[in-house]
């Protein structure tokens, strides 16, 4: 008679061995990476690549460079629409009250509008600030009561007349008129000159103002 160790035993399957010449399993598709040791035996990374933080600002530069690339083709889109215009300095402008100036050379408007107002004790002119030899600005120099222009060293009076250097006349006056409200209007289109050898314009009506 059988005991219960012997009934146990008879209950648990036998194993069946492969058989020698059994043909390996073939797998269909491809191994998912990082799950299958044949993706490894296969030369497969079993694992996908690092997100560096090298890696992530290679990419910010990247974008940042497409993203600036259309930004600047965007722009030169729309500019090649618009239309060409200059911008040109006025011509024309108020420099204040006859009042406001003393006698000699007054320097302040320079910068601004390349002039110098001049007063002498019966008129009142404007300088147009540009050297006849090749059209530098010249300095005033108020310790030798002079202007001397740094490119080639031309130098000019208190009133424009050149009397040393390489500038063959002197220097140009812009037209001068009173505004309704009093004030000087200074029009720097319309020059008067001296040429070499020819009449003066400083004398001309529009050349200065009586004061």
């Amino acid at each position: 008679m059988a005991g219960p160790e012997t009934d146990a035993v008879k209950q648990v399957p036998e194993t069946k061995k492969d058989a020698p010449n059994a043909p390996a399993t073939k797998y269909v598709g491809t191994p998912a990476v990082g799950t299958s040791k044949a993706a490894a035996a296969g030369g497969i990374a079993a694992v996908g690549p690092e997100n560096k933080e090298v890696d992530r600002r290679r990419r910010r530069l990247a974008w940042v460079g497409i993203t600036a690339f259309l930004v600047a083709w965007f722009l030169a889109f729309f500019r090649f629409f618009l239309p060409r215009t200059l911008f040109e300095p006025r011509t024309s402008f108020k420099i204040g009250y006859p009042s406001d100036y003393a006698l000699g050379v007054d320097t302040k408007w320079q910068q601004k509008y390349r002039i110098w107002v001049d007063r002498t004790p019966d008129r009142l002119f404007v300088i147009y600030a540009r050297c006849t030899h090749l059209g530098c600005t010249p300095d005033w120099k108020p310790s030798e009561n002079k202007f001397k222009c740094p490119c080639h060293g031309s130098g000019y009076d208190s009133e424009g007349i050149n009397f040393e250097g390489p500038a063959p006349r002197p220097m140009d006056r812009a037209k001068v008129d009173t505004a309704p409200d009093g004030q000087i209007i200074v029009d720097v289109s319309k020059l008067y000159s001296w040429p070499k050898g020819q009449p003066s314009q400083f004398n001309d009506p529009g050349a200065f103002l009586p004061t």
